[in-house]
């Protein structure tokens, strides 16, 4: 498996497998599925409710945890120092684990420069490898970077070929910011499962859509973690180290970004409130 490494040194794999949305139920069946095809690193968080589910299945993969590379994610309800830091062991509790892997900030709202002194406690303790941030935009990811002790190592935003992020990519290569995509796919919006320049270039590699779409993304030197239900596109997600995209293709793929969300901007006043008005609902 092919792995970044991130500003601390801590070696993360470029592909892993993401549970958003995914009920409790179930998900703990798709991780031991994801582990069994190959997938050592794993993306959770405090908002998907399915903590435990993940933890389960790392203690019945019989996969060393020294193997795994694990991310989870503070919601907003739980920011500030001490209800972050209650969070953080709560997290570690429902995972099964002494450690995470990855931590980050869900998103840069309530007192998030609370709850990261409370990840910079935790990552100065031992009880978390890396600390970072998902959905800041380059003007909030500069200011915590300029006025914390340990700069984020991961970003974790909405990327994908409609959505490229290319201005955030540049900051974060700036500060030392490890790029890394939710919704590599945009969750299938805009027929992107049927893009004829996508399907155009899978079918000269053998490849899928989604694999050309992971492919470009990981070429992008972007982490990505594609969510699923089924086994089958678990081992089509994690096959796409096999083949390279050409500069002419990749060229192509980087002309369908239109610089804009799929789904919702922090700059959209009714955006915030609704994501806020969730944080308060739990």
């Amino acid at each position: 498996m092919q792995k970044v490494t991130l500003n601390n040194g801590v070696e993360m794999p470029i592909l892993g497998y993401g549970v958003y949305q995914i009920d409790p139920k179930e998900c703990e069946r798709c991780v031991l599925d994801a582990i069994s095809v190959g997938y050592r690193h794993i993306d959770t968080a405090q908002s998907y409710h399915n903590e435990e589910a993940v933890g389960n299945a790392i203690e019945k993969s019989g996969i060393p945890r020294s193997e795994l590379f694990i991310t989870t994610k503070i919601w907003i309800s739980n920011a500030g120092y001490e209800k972050a830091k209650a969070s953080i062991f709560e997290s570690l509790k429902k995972l099964k684990t002494d450690y995470i892997d990855l931590l980050l900030i869900h998103q840069p709202f309530n007192d998030y420069y609370g709850a990261y002194r409370a990840m910079t406690e935790a990552y100065k303790d031992g009880k978390v490898r890396a600390i970072g941030v998902s959905n800041f935009y380059p003007d909030r990811l500069i200011d915590l970077c300029h006025f914390q002790e340990v700069t984020p190592a991961v970003n974790q935003i909405e990327t994908h070929p409609f959505h490229q992020q290319k201005l955030a990519q540049e900051i974060m290569k700036k500060y030392g910011v490890q790029h890394e995509s939710w919704a590599p796919f945009a969750e299938g919006r805009k027929g992107i499962f049927t893009n004829s320049i996508l399907k155009s270039i899978g079918e000269k590699y053998g490849k899928s859509i989604a694999q050309v779409i992971l492919r470009f993304l990981i070429q992008n030197d972007v982490v990505v973690i594609p969510k699923t239900t089924h086994k089958e596109r678990m081992i089509e997600n994690f096959n796409v180290f096999d083949f390279v995209l050409s500069d002419e293709d990749m060229n192509a793929i980087t002309a369908l970004d239109e610089g804009k969300s799929l789904f919702f901007s922090h700059y959209d006043p009714q955006a915030v409130e609704y994501l806020i008005s969730l944080a308060k609902q739990k």
